[in-house]
């Protein structure tokens, strides 16, 4: 009898350590915010059309912090400052989160621009997306400054012929945009990617993306929405 008490308390031991563990779909965020001395870390994320704070950290000398939160699905969350004089920075840190250890080393002084993000997925990938999109991005940048310029000096041909270089080089991004969701169709940033490119987005490539996203990511969070938002837009186009 003794022995099955035993047995059992060793038993009853090894169920609550397994309960007090980290849930699969848990997100264990920690991180270092560089000259950050006496504030809040507030963590966010959208819910609807609205940004909401799900959890918050006080910042007391120490500027080492960690969040835990349940992630349902992979999703776009939001870190941000509140000093201690009640002052919010200008600049929301993004980040893509998941069911695993993160991990973010930034500063103060350039709260997004250094942030270095470690342990996510589907970061990694949207980071690999910026960084392939970024000539585009510049080139338009550059192309609207010139167009500007045109404009104040009334050269109307250049200014249209920089405005029709700059409808090529948006086009050109939205096709690498379709490339890249395509290439990884198992992962969330897929339709992410393409929810965000709605200006430039073109049915006929949303509709492939979609269909060859798998299963799984059909389910996530930015495959409903992608679902949903194409059925708008087909909607729309039928009235």
């Amino acid at each position: 009898m003794r022995i099955y008490k035993m047995l059992g308390s060793a038993l009853l031991v090894l169920v609550m350590m397994a309960s007090c563990g980290p849930s699969e779909n848990e997100m264990t965020l920690t991180g270092n915010v560089a000259g950050l001395k006496k504030g809040t870390l507030l963590l966010q994320k959208i819910e609807g059309e609205s940004l909401v704070t799900i959890d918050s950290v006080k910042v007391l000398g120490d500027s080492h912090f960690s969040f835990s939160e349940k992630i349902e699905s992979p999703e776009v969350y939001y870190l941000y400052v509140r000093l201690e004089s009640g002052k919010l920075l200008d600049t929301r840190l993004p980040f893509f989160a998941e069911a695993a250890p993160i991990n973010i080393e930034t500063t103060l002084k350039n709260f997004a621009v250094d942030a270095v993000i470690t342990g996510s997925t589907n970061q990694e990938l949207l980071d690999e997306y910026y960084a392939i999109t970024k000539r585009y991005t510049d080139k338009n940048i550059e192309y609207i400054a010139e167009a500007f310029k045109a404009d104040i000096n009334k050269k109307d041909s250049l200014k249209t012929a920089l405005e029709e270089q700059q409808i090529r080089v948006l086009k050109g991004k939205y096709l690498a945009s379709v490339n890249y969701a395509l290439k990884h169709n198992d992962n969330e940033v897929a339709p992410y990617i393409m929810l965000s490119q709605t200006d430039e987005g073109n049915i006929k490539y949303l509709d492939t993306v979609y269909n060859m996203l798998t299963k799984r990511i059909k389910e996530s969070s930015y495959g409903v929405e992608l679902d949903e938002y194409i059925k708008l837009r087909k909607g729309e186009s039928k009235q």
